[in-house]
């Protein structure tokens, strides 16, 4: 053996020598981790073929091995690791020669850049990617960053550290609505920076805060990190639980886990949600505990300029600010709770259901019956028994049968005795708009109160409406007619209301990229729809609010954009409200006028988007967006390509399996993880977030996606791990996007020591989810997917 170390070892430190010599190199690291693989295969196989990489596998035809195989032990959990005084034999690294391994990779490499890149199942997630980019970079180009830095520096700056608090808050919200670090550290470096110097803020408090502010978009949805990383874990977990069920002697993932084996990026969004909300918060609390200890270094700073609305008591602002919201949607809860709120949703389907079986599948083998109970333990093996014998006694699971026009009539006043009287739709809606007339009565509450109490009204009586006059049956149409006078008299109030929140500065400029975050976040954290077509939402979204901002900068109207957005709020009303399907048989004259008045939008929408297009085009911001759009993609997927084909070199020659073996050969599940946490934390010094995703993830994976975890609290835990590498010295990314936009005065030196505190919260952020891994998986367990 070659100095001592066993072949897959020397080829091991080959791979990942040529790898980080090609990521040193200067080449674009997309490029430079595929020509790695094609090196360092290169060079293992010269090796191979000059004898000089020699592999000692165990020899599975001795006798201690089938000694250890008759003993219950299974055979891929036998290695050299759990056991080394089983006799081995030698063989080459490449059994059938380079020729061969080279053959295989090239057919993989052409099928996984087929699966995975062109025509696979996750192309069409992976193109959330370009939208969500797309829309990160609008909106950073539209303003939002400067001016929300301007509001939140006089709301919180006041305070002791406060210019601090208020990084850390922008930062959450443009995690929230662009999600690109380098964008958003680069943005508050140039604006940020130099204020929080002039103010007298330690340059290492400064300098940490925003690098730390600017990676929040790793980890707050829409995060690009989670959408790469969870196309990848989805089918990662699959397959290892399907491995696992069948190791443990079951039929399939099923039948072990009594759920189907699936993650998916809709969830995991949910998921990081709280995660991401608690670093913030543990990045603000920091900042204001450095500055209760330094005052002379985080000293409080009046900005000058003020809101142009109205000044307003305590009791008023405690009134409408807090009160009377609380009190709105108390009552919408309990309204829910006791039955007046809920699901108007009657239909009666023209077969019965069939019957439910038992929670778990109780005809299994003796093998996969103690690999179940040792799963889900003993009571619920003991109840789903329970329920299969009953079902037995019963003759089995009720079958899904035709109903006749008497049985299905009969279910139907069934449905309409227990319907609630409100439907959620409607009651939603209206307390959104209850919200926001109330919120505009304590921005003005000196102001005539009449249209703030017409769009009450309006509200009141359409709640009225619903209950009287509206049933489950009644036709979408003839809910318009009746719905038509109390949504005139809200509108009519809305319109006031938003003028005089318009007054306010704080509200002005966070209401219209909030709106965005909430149709885009809401549509994804509430299973209305996948991040693709929500990232869709979002992007056209980011285009009209820029060419709105663009058109008021240029003192021009911004009407069409105004009126096209109105027009797309139309259309999807009249979508979720209408049946639109004008050529069946069915269709009458309502379907036909709403298919017209959703069409009309929909053409009025698509005109607002070129428009916006040309705005944007016109004031020269739509060219770099698509640029950068297309350089920041296209650096994703080839280094896709390139990880894929490093993966394949590690997996010719048995690295990859080497890897696995050594983390199986741990009998705790929480070692190896910990292990693994450890590794891609190291690793995060050096390498970037995407380098780590697509070459690190897909060896370790089977391993930690194969055990008992749950697949959401991996996966966040991961994100979070990997967005510490934008921090940690001395490759830690956005890091070099601040240093590029620093002043001279500002030291490298001192940029290291500023975030040393902020990898420290990281660490501890990462160890508050491992003892609490509630925080992530309560807002899944909430929501329905």
């Amino acid at each position: 053996m070659l100095f001592g170390l066993d072949g897959v070892e020397i080829g091991l430190i080959i791979v990942f020598l040529c790898l980080f010599a090609g990521i040193l190199s200067g080449f674009p690291v997309a490029f430079a981790i595929g020509g790695a693989g094609v090196i360092s295969f290169g060079i293992i196989a010269a090796l191979d073929s000059a004898g000089l990489l020699i592999h000692q596998a165990i020899d599975t035809g001795s006798q201690a091995y089938n000694a250890l195989v008759q003993q219950g032990v299974r055979p891929d959990s036998i290695s050299v690791f759990r056991y080394p005084e089983l006799p081995r034999i030698e063989e080459s690294v490449f059994p059938r020669g380079w020729e061969t391994a080279l053959d295989r990779n090239i057919s993989f490499i052409v099928n996984r850049i087929n699966e995975r890149v062109l025509a696979g199942q996750s192309i069409e997630t992976l193109l959330a990617v370009l939208m969500f980019v797309m829309m990160g970079i609008t909106l950073e180009r539209s303003r939002i960053a400067e001016e929300l830095l301007t509001t939140m520096a006089r709301v919180f700056g006041p305070l002791p550290g406060g210019l601090a608090v208020s990084i850390v808050v922008v930062g959450a919200f443009l995690a929230a609505s662009t999600g690109i670090v380098g964008a958003t550290v680069v943005t508050m470096g140039l604006l940020a920076l130099p204020t929080m110097l002039r103010a007298g803020y330690s340059p290492q408090l400064s300098t940490g805060v925003i690098s730390a502010s600017g990676t929040l978009g790793q980890i707050i949805p829409p995060s690009i990190v989670i959408v790469l990383l969870g196309t990848l874990a989805g089918d990662i977990y699959a397959r290892a639980q399907e491995q696992r069920a069948q190791n443990l002697g079951c039929r399939d993932a099923l039948t072990l886990l009594g759920e189907p084996a699936v993650v998916s990026v809709g969830t995991l969004f949910q998921a990081a949600l709280l995660p991401g909300l608690v670093l913030a918060g543990l990045y603000a609390a920091y900042a204001f505990g450095f500055a209760l200890f330094n005052p002379s270094k985080a000293p409080p700073v009046v900005s000058e300029g003020g809101d142009a609305s109205e000044p307003t008591t305590p009791g008023e602002r405690w009134t409408w600010f807090a009160a009377v919201p609380a009190a709105l949607i108390g009552l919408t809860v309990l309204s829910g709770q006791i039955g007046l709120v809920g699901s108007q949703d009657v239909s009666v389907a023209r077969f019965s259901e069939q019957g439910e079986g038992a929670s778990l599948r109780t005809n299994v083998s003796d093998e996969c019956r103690a690999a179940m109970i040792d799963v889900h333990g003993q009571d619920a093996w003991d109840q789903a028994v329970a329920e299969q014998e009953a079902l037995d006694a019963a003759g089995g699971v009720e079958e899904a049968e035709e109903l006749t026009e008497e049985q299905r009539a009969a279910r139907l006043q069934e449905n309409l005795a227990e319907v609630a009287p409100v439907g959620t739709g409607i009651a939603v809606a209206f307390l959104l708009l209850a919200l926001v007339l109330t919120t505009a009565r304590g921005i003005a509450p000196s102001a005539d109160p009449t249209p703030i109490a017409v769009g009450l009204g309006g509200v009141a009586l359409a709640i009225l409406a619903d209950v009287v006059l509206i049933s489950p049956l009644t036709s979408p149409a003839v809910t318009t007619l009746w719905l038509a006078v109390p949504i005139a008299l809200t509108l009519y109030g809305v319109r006031h209301a938003f003028a005089r929140l318009a007054q306010n500065e704080l509200l002005r400029v966070v209401f219209p990229p909030l709106v965005l975050i909430v149709a885009v976040l809401g549509s994804i954290l509430g299973g209305i729809t996948n991040p693709t077509p929500a990232a869709a939402l979002g992007a056209a979204g980011a285009i009209m609010l820029a060419a709105y901002r663009r058109l008021r900068d240029e003192n021009r109207s911004g009407k069409i954009i105004i009126r096209a957005t109105f027009a797309l709020i139309i259309m999807l009303l009249v979508g979720v409200n209408f049946d639109l399907r004008i050529e069946t048989e069915a269709a009458g004259f309502d379907t036909w006028v709403a298919f017209l008045v959703a069409q009309a939008a929909y053409l009025f929408a698509l005109f607002g988007l070129l428009y916006g297009c040309f705005v944007l085009f016109r004031g020269g911001v739509l060219t770099p967006v698509v640029r950068e759009t297309a350089k920041v993609t296209s650096m994703v997927f080839t280094i896709l390509i390139g990880s894929q084909l490093l993966n394949l070199v590690l997996i010719s020659f048995g690295g990859e399996h080497y890897i696995q073996q050594f983390l199986r050969s741990f009998d705790n599940e929480y070692t190896v993880f910990l292990i693994v946490m450890l590794v891609l934390f190291m690793l995060g010094f050096v390498l970037d977030f995407l380098e780590i995703i697509y070459i690190v993830v897909p060896i370790v994976g089977p391993v930690i996606y194969g055990g008992g975890f749950d697949p959401k609290w991996v996966t966040i835990m991961i994100a979070v791990n990997l967005q510490t590498s934008f921090l940690t010295p001395p490759f830690g990314f956005a890091l070099f996007y601040l240093r590029g936009v620093a002043p001279r005065s500002i030291t490298t030196g001192q940029i290291y020591q500023g975030v040393l505190p902020f990898v420290a919260i990281q660490v501890l952020g990462l160890a508050i989810l491992w003892f609490f891994p509630g925080i992530v998986t309560i807002v899944p367990d909430l929501i329905p997917n």
